[in-house]
């Protein structure tokens, strides 16, 4: 790996750590970058895990004030999320390579969407919210985390966009309040996928440290400074890095 290489995984991975921080959908910037330097695409999707989870754990410390009071509504949740977090690392090592080739595309793609209807959702969040006061959200919310936990253990751009709009829909709480508890959330299942690949996969743990040191200093960063972000600027680069990465990806199959 050249120094080059090196800067770029490393700035990547800062890019994402605010990401994840402020919105989630990091991985749309860390995976694609490793793909453009032909690491394949599953070692780059285990490395790039690994990686991300020390800059969502400095997102989560960032928003510490945001998650007094919500002990229970994280222990709650996170069963869930440690759930779906294993569930979806395991589905990843279980299926072949190429079916993962076929359906990243597809989530990413997703993931895009969901970014760029974004403002549509909180729009339609902000209505709900004058609808309901629900607590907790029944077992159908549980059940959703729980899915949420599955798609992000697997490959897990967007889970923070699900996660909120899941939240805001129907816990009646303040939004930067349920986005602290998304980034805990977000935390265990980058975690608990972590530990199963290093456990029993490949891992390139060059890659991954330069992830690590990036999204580790870009989650404190993001924390502190995402919400002066102007968001459409950021809704663009995240859309146009992965609709360039489904490309890639279609090309390479």
């Amino acid at each position: 790996m050249d120094v080059w290489e090196t800067v770029a995984i490393t700035a990547a991975g800062v890019a994402a750590g605010g990401m994840n921080a402020v919105v989630g959908s990091g991985t749309l910037i860390t995976f694609p970058t490793l793909l453009a330097f032909g690491v394949p695409p599953v070692l780059a999707n285990v490395s790039n895990n690994v990686g991300l989870v020390p800059g969502v754990l400095s997102g989560a410390y960032g928003y510490r004030r945001e998650l007094r009071g919500q002990r229970a509504r994280l222990l709650r949740f996170g069963a869930a999320s440690l759930l779906g977090g294993l569930g979806g690392a395991l589905l990843l090592l279980t299926l072949p390579a190429a079916a993962f080739r076929a359906i990243v595309p597809v989530l990413i793609l997703t993931a895009c969407a969901l970014v760029l209807l974004q403002p549509r959702l909180n729009r339609w969040v902000a209505r709900r919210r004058g609808e309901t006061a629900r607590t907790d959200g029944g077992l159908p919310l549980w059940l959703g985390v729980l899915g949420t936990g599955v798609y992000g253990g697997y490959f897990g751009a967007a889970q923070g966009v699900l996660l909120m709009g899941m939240f805001g829909a129907v816990l009646h709480d303040d939004l930067q309040r349920l986005n602290a508890a998304k980034n805990v959330l977000a935390s265990l299942v980058n975690g608990v996928a972590a530990v199963v690949f290093i456990a029993v996969a490949d891992v390139d743990w060059t890659i991954a440290a330069l992830i690590a040191a990036g999204s580790t200093a870009g989650g404190l960063l993001g924390a502190r400074l995402g919400r002066k972000l102007p968001p459409a600027a950021l809704r663009g680069v995240i859309v146009t890095v992965g609709v360039t990465a489904s490309a890639f990806l279609v090309a390479r199959s």
